[in-house]
């Protein structure tokens, strides 16, 4: 029988196996970021895994409910965490070569304005924070509002700081594309 939790741990196993097979052969980098920032946001993604990962942080009010328990909310759940998975992987293909996980901009990078990117511009941060959501269901503790929230923090300080580099490198560009686009939800 299938469970949801095993949806679930599926969803984030492709998600992690497709980024290290896909993080070969990407272009090499033209700026980088500050390795002090960047170490910040890989200790935020410990403790997200931490937090959701295991059941180490599942006490107090960590481990309370957050919503009843209803097989309905459970599925709901998984079904989010496959739908953000899967337009992460969507958004991080679209991107091809021009991918890091870092804040950097790449040797002959692009501006890449089509597949989600089209919507959005940082559709792999909304998949990731969707799956995140999803997963948050799936667990009914507080553990995984905390882990969204961090997360959505991350992102945000994140995506500011591409934003600024991608103005700098494409000008009126990525202005223009910023007034077709939103940040993290279409229209928004």
């Amino acid at each position: 029988m299938i469970r949801p939790g095993m949806i679930v741990d599926l969803c984030w196993l492709t998600l992690g196996v497709y980024w290290l097979i896909s993080a070969a052969g990407t272009k090499k980098v033209a700026v980088n970021e500050n390795s002090g920032l960047r170490g910040f946001r890989l200790a935020i993604i410990v403790c997200l895994f931490v937090l959701l990962g295991t059941n180490w942080l599942r006490i107090g009010p960590l481990g309370w409910r957050f919503v009843p328990w209803s097989s309905s909310i459970v599925w709901i759940g998984a079904l989010l965490t496959g739908a953000g998975v899967a337009l992460a992987i969507w958004a991080r293909w679209s991107l091809g070569r021009n991918w890091s996980d870092k804040v950097v901009l790449k040797v002959d990078h692009e501006l890449i304005r089509s597949g989600p990117y089209r919507y959005l511009r940082h559709p792999i941060y909304t998949g990731i924070l969707v799956a995140l959501a999803g997963t948050a269901l799936v667990t009914g503790e507080w553990r995984g509002v905390v882990a969204v929230i961090l997360m959505t923090m991350n992102y945000y300080v994140k995506a500011t700081r591409e934003e600024k580099i991608l103005a700098e490198n494409f000008g009126d560009a990525f202005v223009e594309h910023k007034k077709r686009t939103g940040f993290f939800l279409p229209g928004m």
